[in-house]
């Protein structure tokens, strides 16, 4: 139906190119030795003949310009969809931009001699000139557009924070999810509790790669993978935060890990996890960090030396003679001289508590009787 309504719509334009063919031809006098001035039959015939012969050509070549404008038509729509609406956006804006600021520079340049083909060369350098920064800005325009949104989002939210600080409602900073912390759980129960403001960001790598290990043939990680899946659809479903799946990727990076640094320090959030090594990295690259494994430590009741409690020895210490112990938090007791009492429920005092980085251990001895 496209092609014919084209094939019809050249037609017409051929017959009207025709009329106006002839109307020149006759008016400038150029076929007058086989029109007789005055004569209104021939004149009209000559109409008929022009508009018909323009119109037959435009007839004839329309089923090759009707493909090539098809064809054309079919490349750009398959790469758009391949595009996201932001890039087509910020290519568009970046070129007219471009556009803008050629015309502005070329405009500056003295205008050649009259000499015309000169004056040929120079209307294409200027055109060249104009495609060429069109082009330029475009392409820095789609391939900086997260770090331009993030940079106008920082301001906005910037002056958004100073608005609402005056009425004590200060909005969070977006936290993108990594794929331990996902897993791990405990992120569901910290975000029920209130603690957490802002967006929590899903990266779009961060579920294909829980989709993969969902599918692993190892059934520990297919069951990490569906765990990981299924607390992301109870914080959708059952909690009031606002949960934003970010499309964006980073091809030009491997490591899932760096992508999320990138991805944080684009949209100035923060990085949630419970991965030491990953905590690391993000310190050393300027990245704030939220470590669910720190929280947990830090929320632990603190046991001062001298305090008294009663504990159950479950199994021996590395050292001769030592128990060990376990509060429901899941802190570490060590006891002195409990290897003898494992299985018996003892009240024991603290002697020291020694705080690391995988958590917190407490040293402690049989209370005299």
């Amino acid at each position: 139906m496209l092609k014919k309504l084209l094939r019809g719509l050249f037609t017409v334009i051929g017959l009207a190119l025709g009329w106006i063919f002839g109307g020149e031809l006759i008016n400038s006098g150029s076929i007058s030795k086989f029109i007789s001035k005055g004569n209104t039959i021939e004149t009209v015939l000559f109409y008929i003949f022009s508009i018909l012969f323009v119109g037959l050509i435009f007839f004839m070549v329309s089923p090759w310009v009707i493909k090539a404008i098809t064809g054309t038509m079919d490349y750009f729509e398959t790469n758009i969809q391949k595009l996201q609406i932001s890039e087509i956006v910020f290519g568009t804006i970046g070129g007219i931009i471009g556009l803008i600021i050629s015309v502005s520079i070329v405009s500056l340049f003295p205008k050649p001699s009259q000499v015309l083909w000169i004056q040929i060369l120079w209307t294409i350098i200027e055109i060249s000139i104009c495609i060429i920064v069109a082009a330029f800005v475009a392409d820095i325009s789609v391939k900086k557009r997260e770090e331009i949104m993030g940079f106008f989002s920082g301001l906005k939210r910037s002056n958004s924070n100073r608005e609402k600080k005056s009425k004590n409602n200060v909005r969070g900073t977006a936290k993108v999810l990594d794929t331990s912390v996902i897993i791990d759980g405990r992120i569901f129960d910290i975000c029920q509790t209130g603690f957490v403001e802002g967006t929590l960001v899903i990266p779009n790598f961060v579920l294909a790669e829980l989709r993969h290990i969902a599918d692993s043939s190892d059934g520990l990680k297919r069951n990490r993978g569906r765990r990981g899946l299924d607390v992301l659809n109870r914080i959708q479903k059952e909690l009031n935060v606002e949960v934003q799946i970010y499309e964006k990727d980073f091809p030009e990076i491997q490591e899932v890990d760096i992508k999320l640094l990138k991805l944080a320090q684009v949209l100035n959030g923060k990085v949630v996890t419970n991965d030491y090594n990953l905590n690391k990295v993000a310190e050393f690259k300027g990245v704030p960090v939220l470590n669910i494994n720190e929280l947990a430590n830090a929320v632990k009741p603190v046991v001062l030396p001298g305090e008294e409690m009663k504990i159950t020895i479950v199994k021996d210490g590395k050292e001769s003679g030592q128990g060990v112990a376990y509060l429901d938090d899941g802190t570490m007791i060590v006891v002195e001289g409990g290897r003898k009492h494992i299985g018996e429920t003892l009240s024991v005092a603290v002697t020291s508590v020694l705080q690391t980085a995988a958590g917190r251990m407490i040293f402690a001895k049989q209370k005299e009787a």
